[in-house]
């Protein structure tokens, strides 16, 4: 049985935009890739660990819990062993309480490599490789993400070769989430529901070669 881990944010836990509901494990992505590569005979298990408004390594001066290296070697003890630890992150650095550019949001996912490489997992368990998923490209945003992330369609410009740049200094695996789907058509930050099942489809052709 191979444990897949998601470390990620609301893209991933599956807001529906404009909502505060969540679409269902099989409509979201994870639930997607989980559902192709049982169909193609493999073992598989998912792990969601998707918390909305989660950072790379900030903090939301509103809501704690949201740097995505709080507990995270914690996380990977918890769930050992994992034959894959995907990674998706990064929208959040752009929100409009923050000021980073991609390069920097990009170090912050190096630092969460980092960390899960050095977890303090169980003698004779493996580290686990860790793909790295760059976002979509951030439209404006609308509606009631408007505000929260004003001006981040600008500032998160060129963070997906940012990413692709650490992913290959660190042997790490690396997919661009933009090369299948756009941000949400509704709010311009999430995912829709259509756009779940397409990248969900394109990652399980990732990961099925990673778990051989």
């Amino acid at each position: 049985m191979h444990q897949i881990l998601v470390y990620a944010d609301s893209l991933s836990w599956g807001i529906i935009p404009e909502t505060r509901r969540r679409f269902r494990f099989d409509q979201r992505w994870p639930g997607v890739v989980e559902s192709e590569l049982l169909g193609s005979g493999l073992q598989v298990r998912i792990i969601e660990d998707c918390l909305n408004g989660r950072r790379t390594v900030w903090d939301d001066p509103y809501k704690p819990g949201r740097n995505g290296l709080d507990g995270l070697e914690q996380r990977i003890e918890i769930n050992s062993p994992l034959s894959l630890v995907v990674v998706f992150l990064g929208t959040n650095d752009f929100q409009s309480v923050h000021d980073f550019n991609a390069w920097q949001s990009a170090q912050g996912l190096r630092a969460i490599v980092t960390a899960i490489r050095r977890a303090p997992i169980e003698p004779g368990m493996p580290v686990p490789p860790i793909l790295l998923v760059a976002p979509p490209r951030l439209h404006q945003a609308k509606g009631q993400m408007a505000i929260k992330f004003e001006g981040a369609e600008n500032r998160a410009v060129g963070l997906g070769a940012a990413i692709k740049a650490v992913a290959e200094e660190l042997c790490c695996p690396f997919f661009d989430a933009g090369s299948v789907t756009t941000t949400s058509r509704v709010d311009g930050v999430h995912l829709d529901e259509d756009q779940h099942l397409a990248l969900g489809k394109a990652l399980a052709a990732v990961i099925r070669p990673l778990l051989s």
